[in-house]
């Protein structure tokens, strides 16, 4: 009779960093705790502060009608500016990555140009567009005169977020499988139902992406809407006043966390969005 052989238990040994990665992680460290741990709690905290025997300054940004309808205004502004950019943006982008032409390179250079613009100079080409002596009420007159409100910050923020998503979905083309959408028009499949089935589910997972990228960057976006006009009821505007003209910095502190929260939120749920896009490609 053979002896049986005995079942090999396989252990696994814990998985450490080696020591001169741990002493590489020490400077890094130091730095994210000096200019980013220890700032953000002190902010947390401030808006923990309670002015001349009042409520907290977080209760009185949840409670007050004027901060309420900024944070709505920032946010509905942005989730305009993140769906406009993805509709023009992922058609030119798959235009672009698609088709060879003369000048390609020259216009794919022309159209990611505002991303080397600060906001401030994006403000500034909004005005000499919409302003008072801009282009438009040069020729159609004062009426065509809209720089200073929502719909010329708008347009601003549209200016940078367009180029964004036109070179991520760009990116995103070139690793698109051709063979599903000839599959697809193979059986009979219209070029709708080619763009709806295989072309946009194979774009998803950067279209989420990108898109949490333009609407972070539009919630927070300042120095174009302080160079349109400080009387805009946008959030970033609303902390530099509350900062800067009355030196309420728990007030300032706490819009800012709201802020930040609601932002960060908008980009936890994108990246769980990605995961299960991707899971089901």
């Amino acid at each position: 009779m053979s002896a049986q052989a005995l079942p090999v238990v396989m252990t696994r040994r814990p998985w450490r960093l080696p020591a001169p990665a741990t002493l590489a992680l020490v400077p890094a460290l130091a730095v994210l705790s000096a200019f980013w741990l220890l700032p953000l709690v002190h902010l947390i905290t401030l808006g923990l502060q309670r002015r001349d025997g009042h409520d907290t300054a977080y209760w009185q940004v949840l409670s007050s009608a004027q901060y309420l309808s900024s944070l709505a205004q920032t946010c509905a502004l942005a989730i305009a500016v993140t769906a406009v950019a993805l509709l023009i943006g992922a058609v030119v982008g798959c235009f672009l990555a698609r088709q060879r032409f003369f000048g390609r390179s020259a216009l794919v250079a022309l159209l990611t140009f505002p991303l080397a613009f600060p906001g401030v100079v994006v403000g500034f080409l909004v005005i000499l567009l919409g302003g008072r002596q801009g282009l438009a009420a040069s020729l159609f007159g004062q009426y065509w005169v809209f720089a200073y409100s929502l719909i010329g910050l708008f347009i601003g923020y549209l200016y940078f977020s367009i180029p964004r998503v036109i070179l991520t979905v760009m990116a995103a083309c070139e690793t698109l499988d051709s063979s599903l959408e000839e599959a697809a028009r193979s059986l009979g499949a219209k070029p709708w139902r080619v763009v709806l089935d295989v072309i946009v589910p194979g774009l998803a997972p950067a279209l989420v992406s990108c898109g949490a990228i333009c609407f972070a960057t539009a919630m927070g976006a300042f120095g174009t809407a302080f160079t349109l006009g400080t009387q805009l009821n946008v959030t970033p505007v609303a902390i530099y006043n509350t900062f800067t003209n009355y030196a309420n910095f728990a007030m300032a502190a706490a819009l800012s966390v709201v802020l930040g929260a609601i932002t960060w939120i908008a980009l936890l749920l994108a990246r769980r969005l990605i995961r299960q896009t991707g899971a089901n490609l």
